[in-house]
């Protein structure tokens, strides 16, 4: 069994959509990144690949490659389970928490966890996501910024 942690976060700006999970979300702010920014998704990718020692998603896609700009983070994650695929290694189970002041997460969360389980051919019930503020503290509390945090447990086939 290997344990893996993600983190990102990304700061929210103007005329910029809001993806998060593969799910666009209603918002007058998007988050900054080379790709789709998706702060979910990226956590989740980086727990995936630190569980199976195959570094994170800067080394397999870094943002000085053109090939990845405005790139669907969906399409990233199935590059990462095909990684997962080559080492032998089998998804258990992936804990999220999104942190954001605004919007709301929660209408959302399931089709989230849908666009997950499908990329990663696993069963919705093995991903949780769960949504916090921080109260008005931090990036996040102020609405500057969302972050994630992404724990997963592989296991060797």
């Amino acid at each position: 069994m290997r344990i893996g942690m993600g983190y990102d976060v990304h700061r929210l700006i103007k005329e910029r959509p809001l993806i998060i999970g593969g799910v666009h979300i209603p918002f007058e702010k998007g988050l900054l990144g080379h790709s789709d920014a998706d702060v979910l998704t990226h956590a989740v990718m980086d727990a995936l690949l630190g569980a199976a020692a195959l570094g994170d998603i800067g080394k397999h896609f870094p943002d000085t490659d053109p090939t990845y700009k405005n790139i669907s983070s969906l399409v990233l994650l199935e590059k990462v389970k095909e990684s997962l695929e080559r080492e032998k290694y089998t998804i258990i189970n992936i804990d999220a928490t999104i942190v954001a002041q605004l919007p709301k997460m929660a209408p959302y969360i399931n089709e989230m966890r849908k666009n997950i389980s499908e990329i990663l051919k696993i069963d919705i019930q093995q991903i949780n996501i769960k949504a916090t503020t921080e109260e008005g503290l931090g990036i996040t509390g102020k609405g500057e910024g969302i972050t994630s945090h992404v724990i997963c447990l592989l296991q060797k086939k």
